[in-house]
C-alpha cells in the first residue's frame, strides 16, 4: 500500500495575542518580596498567539490570523516582528490603549513562572473574526489560546467547524472554558495543571497540588473531557512526554525526547504549533504527536521563546538524528 503524502503549506488560522515579552534568567525563582540579580534579560515580540503563528509559519504552514495591539510604544514591535516572521501586517487590529505585555523568570534548571497583562488583546472582538470568515473557512485548522477573550474564539470555532475545519484550543493562561467553545473544539491541549483545573479530578488527585497529578488520574480526566465536545484531549507532561486520549478509544503516550534543558518557557507553544501544522498536513495522528513533542523538546534547548521555535529543516534533522540513535 502506498502511503499518501502529507499536504504541504497547509492553511492555518491563528486567533492571536501579541505582547511585549520580557524575560530574565535567574539562579532560582524569586520568593515573595525578594529582588534577584538576573544573568540575562530579553525584550522581544511575543504572546502565545504570536508564538503559535511564528511557530506554524516556520514549520511550513500558510498562516493567517488576527492580532490586537494598542497605540502605545510597545505596539511598534508588532509590524517588524510580523514581517521578520513572514507574516502579514494585515493581521493587526489597532485599538486605543496599551499593548499586551508580559514578564517571565527562568531558573538555572529551566523552570519558569510568568505573568501576562493582556491589554489590547482582550479588545479583539467577534466582529474582527467575522471579517475573516472567508480565511477561516479556507483553513484546515484554526488555533486559539486564552490570552484573548471568549467571544472571538467562540465565533471562530463555530465558523471553522461549520466549514469542516479542525479547531485546536490551548486554554492558557487558564480560565474556565465555556461549554460553547469546548463543544466546537476538535483538539484540546492542556498541561498537567490545566488538565486538573478543567474538571473534577479523581479522588486520588490533590487539586491543590495539581502539578503532582499522576498519569493514570490525568488519563481518566482526559477521557471525561471527551464527552464535552473534543475529539482528542492531549495532556503535556514535561519530562514525562505527552498523553493523548481520543474519542475512538485510542490512548497514546508519547515519551519526551531527552535533551539538555535551558528554558522551558516556549515548550508549550512549540508543541502546539508542531501539532497544529502536522494535523493540518494530514499526517497520521501518532506521527503528529511525535513531531509536536520534538518541537517542544527543541524549544527548551535555547533561552527565550521566539528564537527557540524550530523551523522545518531543524525539525527534520532533529527527528533524523534521534532515529539514527534508535
Amino acid at each position: 500500500m502506498v502511503r499518501k503524502a502529507h499536504s504541504e503549506n497547509p492553511p492555518v488560522f491563528v486567533l492571536g495575542s501579541f505582547v511585549a515579552a520580557c524575560s530574565a534568567k535567574v539562579e532560582r525563582l524569586p520568593r515573595p518580596g525578594e529582588s534577584l540579580q538576573a544573568q540575562s534579560f530579553t525584550l522581544e515580540a511575543g504572546g502565545k498567539g504570536f508564538n503559535l503563528a511564528v511557530g506554524a509559519r516556520r514549520l511550513g504552514a500558510s498562516v493567517g490570523g488576527v492580532f490586537a495591539v494598542g497605540d502605545d510604544f510597545f505596539s511598534q514591535l508588532a509590524r517588524p516582528a510580523l514581517a521578520n516572521a513572514g507574516l502579514s501586517a494585515g493581521m493587526l487590529r489597532i485599538y486605543p490603549g496599551a499593548t499586551g505585555s508580559g514578564t517571565g523568570f527562568t531558573d538555572k534548571a529551566g523552570e519558569n513562572c510568568l505573568a501576562v497583562y493582556p491589554g489590547a488583546n482582550l479588545l479583539l472582538a467577534a466582529a474582527d473574526v467575522r471579517a475573516e470568515s472567508e480565511a477561516i473557512a479556507g483553513a484546515r485548522l484554526v488555533l486559539a489560546q486564552f490570552e484573548i477573550g471568549n467571544a472571538p474564539i467562540a465565533e471562530a470555532f463555530r465558523l471553522a467547524r461549520d466549514a469542516g475545519a479542525l479547531t485546536l484550543l490551548n486554554p492558557s493562561p487558564y480560565r474556565d472554558v465555556p461549554a460553547e467553545i469546548l463543544a466546537h473544539t476538535s483538539i484540546l491541549v492542556l498541561n498537567r495543571v490545566e488538565a486538573v483545573h478543567m474538571g473534577s479530578a479523581p479522588a486520588t488527585v490533590n487539586a491543590s497540588d495539581a502539578a503532582s497529578a499522576d498519569v493514570a488520574s490525568l488519563r481518566s480526566l482526559a477521557q471525561q473531557l471527551l464527552a464535552h465536545g473534543p475529539e482528542t484531549v492531549i495532556v503535556t507532561l514535561g519530562g514525562e512526554g505527552a498523553l493523548a486520549c481520543r474519542r475512538d478509544g485510542t490512548m497514546l503516550h508519547q515519551p519526551a525526547f531527552a535533551v539538555d534543558v535551558v528554558d522551558t518557557l516556549g515548550a508549550g507553544d512549540a508543541f502546539s504549533a508542531g501539532l497544529a501544522v502536522s494535523l493540518a498536513e494530514d499526517r497520521p495522528f501518532e506521527e503528529c504527536l511525535k513531531r509536536a513533542a520534538a518541537c517542544g523538546a527543541m524549544a527548551v534547548r535555547r533561552l527565550g521563546v521566539l528564537q527557540a521555535l524550530p523551523d522545518l529543516a531543524e525539525l527534520e534533522e532533529f527527528l533524523g538524528d534521534f532515529a539514527k540513535k534508535g
